[in-house]
């Protein structure tokens, strides 16, 4: 998940060579994989000379004084891992200086600088490509990796993932890492078994707010609609924001209706995933939910969740019964649909 790391000139920077004399970059918004790469580092470089001395610094603020005194070793330490968090603040009269620096670093000296993405800083970040220096990706991965990201977690926690439980864990969670990860975390120490369900699953999550309007609008979806209302007056009574199922529907139905619009392309349920943007296991249930909808129906539909978003916002007294009135009528629209299917 964090991308190749390549060396000077694109070579592939050897595991077992020192981590002294090299500067890594780790560039991408991805909050948890971005500290991961540098926990990493840094724990080779103490793994490595355990007097190194770690320091840390901001580019917001941060003065050629500052990065000089910290790159250049201390009277305590012999070595030094320099972490330079947020170099797209680094002022851009510091670029060069940078630059060199993490072009020879020097024996004693581990530097590791650190990118959030994004345009800002790109005068360094193309100083530092063309220095040859070692690259970490951290991008946010796309709806359709995170299952791998929640596979390698789950094996890295002793958690072992049944059939379905990383798409269930994603669509009850979402698409952080970060919450992700810290989810099976508390599975792995919670849990009396290793082996882990999607009811497991939907057991610990599948209370969340925003969990409860998905499964509104997937019962309403697929044609059942006494589950649909069964489940929006639980979500309601137990503090979902009817803007939460309005969204969830909502949500829903685009997909929905990128899937009849992608159905006969002959796209591969990967390719189709991605472009719906949806966990590769969703698309087995958009092809039975779809076989009830055709587009004029889902066009209604869409119209129909519409007003009652307006509706939860102020335009109505009772936001529940808007919510139910607006079930009744997704379910007419479908069965509807499926009569001239």
């Amino acid at each position: 998940m964090l991308g190749s790391v390549t060396g000077r000139g694109g070579r592939r920077a050897s595991q077992n060579s020192s981590v002294f004399g090299r500067t890594l970059l780790v560039h991408g918004p991805e909050a948890l994989l971005s500290e991961r790469a540098v926990n990493q580092r840094v724990a080779a470089a103490r793994t490595e000379r355990p007097e190194v001395e770690v320091v840390r610094l901001t580019g917001t603020g941060m003065t050629g004084a500052d990065f000089l005194e910290a790159s250049g070793g201390s009277l305590f330490s012999t070595a030094t891992a320099l972490v330079v968090d947020q170099i797209c603040d680094i002022d851009k009269d510091l670029f060069e200086m940078v630059a060199a620096a993490a072009a020879d670093p020097g024996p004693d000296l581990c530097l590791i600088l650190v990118h959030p993405g994004g345009v800002k800083g790109k005068g360094l970040v193309d100083r530092l490509r063309k220095a040859g220096v070692e690259r970490i990706d951290a991008a946010a991965p796309r709806p359709w990796d995170v299952p791998k990201f929640i596979a390698a977690e789950a094996h890295s926690t002793g958690l072992v993932l049944e059939a379905g439980a990383a798409d269930a864990l994603q669509m009850a969670l979402g698409d952080d890492l970060r919450t992700l990860a810290t989810a099976l975390a508390q599975v792995a120490s919670d849990a009396d078994t290793t082996r882990i369900s999607p009811a497991i699953v939907t057991t610990y999550f599948g209370g969340r707010a925003e969990v409860k309007g998905y499964v509104v609008s997937d019962a309403v979806l697929a044609g059942d609609l006494s589950r649909a209302l069964e489940q929006l007056r639980w979500a309601l009574s137990t503090g979902t924001a009817p803007v939460q199922v309005t969204s969830a529907l909502a949500l829903g139905l685009r997909r929905l209706g990128l899937y009849l619009d992608l159905r006969t392309s002959r796209m591969s349920d990967l390719d189709m995933s991605r472009a719906i943007g949806v966990p590769l296991g969703r698309i087995k249930d958009l092809s039975r939910t779809s076989r009830g909808w055709d587009s004029l129906g889902l066009a209604r539909a869409i119209t129909a969740v519409g007003r009652a978003d307006a509706a939860v916002k102020g335009a109505a007294v009772d936001a529940g019964y808007a919510l139910e009135a607006v079930l009744l009528q997704i379910n007419g629209l479908r069965r509807r649909g499926s009569r001239r299917s």
